[in-house]
């Protein structure tokens, strides 16, 4: 799906490009995390250090590049939300809660809002084609929301570890075995990128 974005928004080479990062990245991880390179249970957790980090310096570079400013100007505003679809994902944090792999709190946070970021993209983007009069200010409401949620989400997975450390608790360290270390990995830097797209989309469409 982002590789897509970057073909719509004309970026040269852009899907192949796209699939070419991800798929050496997270081969990386995988083999990373299948040998248990992540199973140290410290603070910062070292996934987080070593993949999240990483991504989130690589994405702010992409991000202040003039092939992205001229991507985002050609894609559409529902091209940028409907893409938000895919954080369906978030019910996996529901699953592993049912298998108790992962703290209450934490997986229902995550979990369900996730959801509802997914679920409302749908009602934003039939709002922005139906041209209402309120589309603007609720796809403002619903990034915003969006982004608090992932940014509050992965907060929460650095507290979590703390408290797994200083108690011998359960934390999210399920989170770093294969195939959900991709999680971690892939997401929050992604997902914030993209709603940063979306403001960006935003401020250069005029009331």
């Amino acid at each position: 799906m982002v590789a897509n974005l970057a073909k719509k928004g004309n970026v040269k080479n852009g899907f192949w490009s796209v699939i070419g990062f991800y798929t050496i990245y997270l081969t990386i991880v995988v083999i990373a995390s299948l040998n248990g390179f992540f199973d140290t249970v410290m603070l910062p957790p070292k996934i987080v250090v070593t993949t999240t980090l990483p991504l989130a310096i690589f994405v702010t570079i992409i991000y202040n590049t003039k092939i992205c400013k001229k991507a985002t100007e050609i894609l559409s505003l529902v091209d940028l939300v409907k893409i938000h679809i895919f954080r369906l994902i978030g019910s996996t944090f529901i699953i592993l809660l049912l298998f108790n792999l992962l703290p209450k709190p934490f997986a229902l946070f995550a979990g369900i809002g996730d959801l509802v970021t997914a679920i409302s993209s749908i009602f934003v983007v039939k709002a922005i084609k139906s041209n209402k009069s309120y589309a603007r200010k609720l796809t403002y409401i619903w990034n915003t929301f969006g982004l608090v949620d992932i940014l509050i989400t992965s907060a929460l997975a650095i507290i979590f570890t703390k408290i797994s450390i200083d108690n011998g608790v359960m934390g999210v360290e399920f989170l770093t075995e294969f195939p959900f270390c991709f999680i971690p990995a892939f997401a929050p830097p992604t997902i914030i990128f993209l709603h940063l797209l979306v403001y960006r989309k935003l401020s250069s469409i005029k009331k």
